[in-house]
């Protein structure tokens, strides 16, 4: 990572001769969090990635996981960590061609020299996790390009990493087969809890992994938030770009928009009745709805009646509402700032760390 005083750009740097692949970037990951980092080709974000398991040494800054300096350990603590701690799921499968789907799955631990009945037995589990229970003795050419890559995934769980980095681990696939993928990444993840660190080029890849995502452009996070954060409030027109041809409808949610419910607090119903308590507000809703309800739902609701939709959380407490016309405001233009959700604007932190750049 080049460490820059100033904020200087690429084109700054090379008229003196030098290439910055990633500049100033600082970000966290959260635990059992899937991380995406988005950027086209050139952006940065594989050599990042390679800095967060020691592949590449930063030129300045640290690389903290769970409190512990990677730049500063040894190659042998480094690859204790690497073994260990940290495992890696590579875009081409990188599988060996001459051993079985059982001893590729449990490469990691042979690594680790586990014994070679325990290893087997993880790796089977880890077979059976990701839909190859019947396939251990099976060479990678007999497998499927999707099947390739979940004996990729299988060997990075069977050694119980903590953390999983994921190169464009699913753009080598074909389209319905990378949505299978993904779909099985978000049931491992259900399941697991997996702290995941997820690079690729593609918006709605990221958008439907994500819980937090960060934009890079020329070597720099041009933006760092949820899905929401960056459909609803682009940081500028490159963002914005990005997010254009995306179907907000399936990607934002009840609670990514939803109002104060203060907010409608003296306004009437359709019969004239005044909404004076979080109460009535709830019987008079034409839905209501949790946080995560896609806003899609929302839409049959909100034309048949002008009083807001009710949001609630798991003990169905009023926590918010949407008005028709919010809802309208969201799928057009994006918002600035200021007119955003306060949740939007404000985001939330966590004081637990898993890894720091």
């Amino acid at each position: 990572m080049q460490k820059l005083e100033g904020g200087a750009d690429r084109d700054e740097l090379r008229a003196d001769g030098t290439t910055a692949a990633v500049i100033d970037a600082s970000f966290t990951v959260e635990p059992g969090q899937i991380f995406v980092v988005m950027g086209l080709s050139g952006s940065g974000k594989s050599t990042l990635l390679r800095m967060l398991n020691g592949l590449l040494e930063p030129t300045a800054g640290r690389v903290l996981f769970d409190g512990q300096d990677l730049t500063a350990l040894s190659p042998a603590e480094l690859r204790h960590v690497r073994s260990s701690k940290i495992s890696m799921v590579f875009q081409h499968f990188a599988l060996f061609p001459h051993r079985s789907v059982l001893e590729n799955a449990g490469y990691g631990l042979e690594v680790q020299g586990v014994p070679r009945a325990e290893r087997e037995k993880r790796a089977a589990e880890a077979l059976e996790l990701t839909g190859l229970a019947g396939w251990e003795k099976s060479w990678p050419d007999e497998l499927s390009g999707g099947m390739q890559q979940r004996v990729g995934l299988a060997r990075a769980l069977a050694t119980d990493a903590d953390l999983l980095l994921m190169d464009e681990s699913f753009s080598a696939l074909d389209p319905l087969i990378r949505r299978d993928m993904q779909d099985q990444l978000l049931e491992l993840q259900k399941r697991l809890k997996k702290t995941i660190v997820f690079i690729t080029h593609d918006l709605n890849e990221a958008m439907r992994l994500g819980d937090r995502i960060a934009v890079m452009r020329d070597g720099k996070i041009v933006q760092l938030g949820t899905a929401e954060d960056i459909l609803v409030t682009p940081a500028n027109d490159y963002v914005a770009s990005f997010t254009q041809d995306v179907d907000r409808t399936r990607v934002l949610t009840a609670g990514a928009i939803m109002a104060e419910p203060h907010t409608v607090m003296g306004t009437s119903t359709d019969d004239g009745k005044e909404l004076r308590t979080a109460a009535d507000v709830l019987a008079a809703a034409p839905a209501t709805v949790t946080e995560s309800t896609p806003i899609i739902e929302l839409f049959t609701p909100c034309s048949q009646s002008g009083v807001a939709v009710a949001v609630t959380d798991d003990s169905g407490k009023l926590i918010g509402v949407v008005p028709r016309a919010r809802l309208l405001a969201v799928l057009g233009e994006p918002m600035t700032p200021a007119e955003a959700p306060k949740d939007i604007r404000t985001g939330t932190t966590s004081t637990k760390k898993v890894a720091s750049v």
